[in-house]
């Protein structure tokens, strides 16, 4: 009786690796092999002017005062360019960034990056993120994609190319890796 109780055992443990195997092969015959993508581009973002790229659109009253502007929410539709120059617009990134941080200059990203032209247009990735603009170079998660990037996931390093301090207008420097079908 002990015998069959563990050839029962081992036929279950059997059945369900073989059920498991399978769904791991109908996925990746699905969505193929994974890539690995790597890019760079500028992002500008313009707050001046007669046609900004980012706005803001909400702000806490109760911390207008503070050495941050903690709680402004600002909607974007920056450029993304090849170059540090808006000569060659690749795409656009669409999103919210809000200022989190109550003692350092901190956003959180909620913003997508599409691509208009070349071989990824038609295409994005998505960031949501802390991004820590005060450190000379940051790092931001990539949480997903559409298009050639769809499942995408990786990181973005950033670095500041340009800012005015000013009137708040950036130039900044995305490298992306992003893992995706």
């Amino acid at each position: 009786m002990q015998g069959r109780s563990l050839s029962l055992a081992a036929l279950f443990f059997c059945l369900s690796f073989f059920q498991v195997r399978c769904q791991e092969a109908k996925t990746s015959m699905h969505f193929g092999k994974e890539k690995v993508t790597h890019l760079h581009f500028y992002l500008h973002d313009i707050i001046s002017g007669k046609k900004p790229s980012a706005v803001m659109v909400a702000h806490a009253n109760t911390t207008e005062k503070g050495p941050t502007p903690f709680g402004s929410v600002f909607a974007i539709d920056d450029l993304i360019t090849e170059g540090p120059e808006p000569t060659k617009v690749i795409g656009n990134a669409q999103g919210l960034y809000v200022s989190s941080g109550q003692d350092i200059l901190s956003l959180v990203l909620v913003v997508d990056f599409g691509f208009t032209s070349g071989k990824y247009n038609g295409s994005s990735f998505s960031v949501l993120s802390r991004n820590p603009i005060t450190e000379v170079e940051r790092e931001l998660a990539v949480v997903g994609g559409r298009g050639k990037f769809r499942l995408a996931r990786g990181f973005a390093h950033l670095k500041t190319y340009y800012l005015n301090i000013t009137n708040g207008d950036a130039i900044i420097e995305y490298d992306v890796t992003l893992l995706h079908y």
